[in-house]
């Protein structure tokens, strides 16, 4: 498996293919901008894209979908219902920080973590950890996590958004992310990587070791 982390769009948002080295399919982990350079990157490994994975409907991480979606239109645009007020309201959340309103991104499906998901023989495993959104999903694909903005290196999600909440992040972190294998590697929405050891030791807020 090859991971490719870009940071794209108008906060530089990390949007991750994931590549199936067998099988040629490939996932994307949000959509944060800047479509043609996706494509570059797909063109490059001879990827054929399955599914675009979104964590959450903010602004920042749904960016390109609507591009892409015309570059790769048998690509299924998935993310949970939660968040489907977000993706609604695109053009006032970019309001709010001050950028350009975009189209509402299309949405082909919402999922939960009941949903059978799969890259290659690999099965990506979804969790629900609201807290940034109402509709935060990881996505745990062998021994890499995908956790969008809930969790980052040695910190967590803003929980002051739109349907931000502290103590559900903190049930989210400490139950579903920290009860995890130590060595898997969380690939963050924004920055560097960090590991689930790291992250229940050190995180500011959660971690053995934190400074709140």
């Amino acid at each position: 498996m090859i991971i490719k982390k870009l940071p794209l769009g108008p906060i530089e948002a990390n949007t991750y293919i994931v590549f199936d080295e067998v099988s040629k399919d490939a996932v994307l982990i949000e959509t944060s901008g800047d479509a043609e350079v996706i494509k570059k990157e797909l063109d490059a490994l001879g990827a054929n894209l399955k599914y675009v994975l979104l964590t959450h409907g903010h602004f920042d991480h749904v960016f390109g979908v609507n591009d892409l979606r015309k570059l790769y239109p048998h690509a299924k645009v998935f993310i949970h219902k939660e968040d489907e007020v977000l993706t609604q309201n695109i053009a006032l959340q970019c309001a709010h920080f001050g950028i350009a309103g975009i189209e509402k991104p299309k949405i082909d499906e919402y999922i939960d973590e009941n949903t059978n998901l799969s890259l290659g023989d690999e099965k990506i495993k979804i969790l629900h950890t609201p807290g940034h959104s109402k509709g935060s999903l990881c996505y745990l694909i062998e021994k890499d996590l995908f956790s969008g903005d809930t969790v980052f290196y040695e910190e967590i999600g803003r929980c002051d958004l739109f349907g931000g909440s502290f103590s559900e992040i903190e049930k989210s972190i400490r139950n579903k992310i920290f009860t995890l294998d130590k060595d898997i590697v969380i690939h963050p929405g924004h920055g560097a990587d960090t590991t689930v050891e790291h992250e229940v030791k050190y995180n500011a807020y959660f971690g053995e070791n934190s400074r709140y």
